[in-house]
C-alpha cells in the first residue's frame, strides 16, 4: 500500500511538471520611485539587497531600460498596455476622483493573458483611475488588493491644506473599500503575503501577478521587523523589506517547483523623488530625477529571472522600455496582441541572449500630455528645448518634508553621448551633427504620428482618454 501511494505521488508530480512546461507564469514586480542606484549590486549605501542581488546574479540585468514616462500613473499605463501613454490619452498621476483613467477599449496585461486562460492578480498600487470602471477587476484582473493611487494622496500629506486637499485614502479589496488611511507599515508585508498565497493557490495552472509595491514612494513606512535595521535610516529599512519581499516570492516559486516555467521581472515606475532627500533613493549618478525626462527620471532598474531560460549573470545594454513588457509577455505566452496599435516591441530575442538582436532601435521621451522632450537611439540622446523643474538648485527636504523645486527653461537643443556621458552633462551636438540629424528624423516621424505640443503639431494616431466620470 505504501509503495502504491509512493508511485501515485511520483506520477502526480511528474504530471504536474509536464503540464507546467506547456505554459509560462509571469510575475511583474513594479516598485514605486526606486532609483537606478538603489540596490547593493548597483552601489547602494548603508544597506544590502541580497535577494535582489541574487536575482540579478542568476538572471539578466538591463542597464538601459526606460520608463514610458517619468511619473507614476503614465508609466504604469504604458507598462500595462504596451503604449506610449500619450497614444492612449493618459497623462500624469491621476488622484482621488479623477475624471479619466484607462479606456475600456485598451487591452491591459491582465486582459492579454486572460485570452490564454491565466489567473490574474494585482497586489499594490494601481493608478490607472479610481472610479469603478477604471479599477482592476473591470480591466482583466481576477483579484485586487491595494491602493487606487499614490500613498501620499491622503490627509497627512506634508503640504495638506497649503497645496493639496486630499480626502481619506482607501485601501481596496476588489471593488470594495477595506478601510481608510490604513497603517502603511503593513503594506509591503500584506502585498507579499497575498502574492505568495496566490502562487500556492494557482500553482497547477497559468498565473500572472502584478506586484506593484507602494514603496519606496513617500510617505515611507516599514514593519517592525525591519525598522532601524539599515545604516541609511528609514529609506534603507524600506528597501531591505522590499528585498525580503522579493526573496519570499522567489522562495515560494522554488518550493512549488515553478522556477523553470515562471518569468519574474523586477523594475520601477520611474526614477527617485530626489526632492525628499533622505527619504528618497539614488539615480546612480544619472541627471536629475523623477518628473524630468533626463535619464535620472526615465532610466529605471530592470532584472529578469527565469531559471534555465535566461543565462545566469547576463547583462543586456540594449535599449528597452517598460512598454516592451506587454508584447514580450504576449510573445512568450502566445496570447494575441490587440488590434489597436501599440508601441512596445518583444524583448524575447534579448532574453534568449541573441547576440545581434536589437528589437528597440529608438525611444521617444514624451512627457505631460503630449510634449516630445527628447529622443534616443540607445547611444545618443537629443534633447529638445522644454521647461522642467530641477532638483539641483536647492538642497532637498528631509525626514518626509519636500524640498524646493526650481523651474528651468532649456532654451536650445543638446546632444549627449550616453556611452561616455550617462549623466548628460556635456553637449556634443557640434561634434556629431549627423547623429543629431538622424535623431531628428525619428522625432519628426513620431510628431507626424502622435503630435507634439511643444511644436504644436497634431498627430493622427492618438486615442481618446478614458471614460469621463460624472461624480455629481
Amino acid at each position: 500500500m505504501d509503495k502504491k501511494r509512493l508511485l501515485l505521488s511520483a506520477l502526480s508530480g511528474l504530471s504536474f511538471h509536464v503540464m507546467a512546461a506547456d505554459y509560462v507564469n509571469f510575475i511583474v514586480i513594479n516598485l514605486d520611485d526606486a532609483g537606478y542606484g538603489d540596490f547593493s549590486y548597483n552601489g547602494a549605501y548603508g544597506y544590502t539587497t541580497p535577494n535582489i542581488d541574487r536575482m540579478a546574479a542568476q538572471g539578466m540585468r538591463f542597464t538601459h531600460f526606460l520608463a514610458a514616462q517619468p511619473i507614476s500613473g503614465a508609466s504604469r499605463a504604458g507598462l500595462l498596455t504596451g503604449c506610449y501613454p500619450n497614444r492612449i490619452g493618459f497623462a500624469g498621476a491621476p488622484g482621488p476622483g479623477s475624471e479619466y483613467g484607462i479606456h475600456p477599449d485598451e487591452m491591459t496585461m491582465g486582459e492579454l493573458l486572460k485570452q490564454k486562460g491565466y489567473s490574474t492578480a494585482i497586489f499594490g498600487k494601481w493608478h490607472l483611475g479610481d472610479a469603478k470602471p477604471f479599477l482592476p477587476l473591470q480591466n482583466g484582473f481576477d483579484a485586487y488588493y491595494g491602493l487606487p493611487y499614490s500613498n501620499d494622496m491622503w490627509p497627512f500629506h506634508p503640504q495638506q491644506g497649503d497645496v493639496f486637499n486630499f480626502p481619506d485614502l482607501p485601501t481596496c479589496d476588489g471593488n470594495s473599500v477595506a478601510g481608510y488611511n490604513t497603517d502603511q507599515s503593513c503594506f509591503t508585508t500584506d502585498y507579499t503575503t497575498r502574492t505568495v498565497n496566490f502562487i500556492k493557490k494557482n500553482r497547477e495552472k497559468p498565473f500572472f501577478i502584478y506586484l506593484a509595491h507602494s514603496m519606496p514612494h513617500v510617505p515611507l513606512a516599514v514593519s517592525n521587523r525591519f525598522k532601524g535595521k539599515s545604516e541609511q535610516g528609514l529609506y534603507g529599512d524600506v528597501m531591505m523589506e522590499i528585498d525580503w519581499s522579493v526573496g519570499e516570492v522567489l522562495e515560494t516559486l522554488r518550493e512549488a517547483g515553478l522556477e523553470e516555467n515562471t518569468l519574474v521581472i523586477l523594475t520601477s515606475d520611474n526614477g527617485p523623488w530626489a526632492n525628499y532627500g533622505n527619504h528618497a533613493g539614488s539615480a546612480g549618478g544619472l541627471r536629475e530625477a523623477k518628473a524630468t525626462t533626463f535619464d535620472g527620471g526615465n532610466r529605471i532598474p530592470c532584472i529578469m529571472y527565469w531559471k534555465g531560460k535566461i543565462k545566469a549573470g547576463s547583462t543586456c545594454n540594449k535599449l528597452a522600455s517598460n512598454i516592451d513588457l506587454f508584447p514580450t509577455l504576449a510573445d512568450i505566452s502566445g496570447a494575441p496582441l490587440p488590434s489597436r496599435k501599440i508601441d512596445g516591441v518583444s524583448l524575447t530575442p534579448l532574453i534568449k541572449g541573441e547576440k545581434d538582436a536589437n528589437p528597440r532601435e529608438s525611444f521617444v521621451y514624451y512627457y505631460n500630455k503630449n510634449d516630445l522632450e527628447a529622443v534616443t537611439d540607445g547611444r545618443f540622446k537629443l534633447i529638445f528645448p522644454h521647461r522642467y523643474v530641477t532638483y539641483e538648485a536647492y538642497a532637498p527636504g528631509n525626514d518626509g518634508q519636500p524640498g524646493k523645486l526650481t523651474p528651468v527653461e532649456l532654451s536650445k537643443a543638446g546632444l549627449y553621448d550616453l556611452r561616455r556621458d550617462p549623466g548628460e552633462r556635456y553637449d556634443v551636438i557640434s561634434h556629431y551633427p549627423e547623429e543629431a540629424a538622424k535623431l531628428m528624423k525619428i522625432a519628426n516621424k513620431m510628431r507626424d504620428e502622435l503630435g507634439d505640443n511643444l511644436t504644436r503639431r497634431k498627430g493622427k494616431e492618438q486615442r481618446e482618454p478614458g471614460l469621463t466620470i460624472n461624480y455629481k
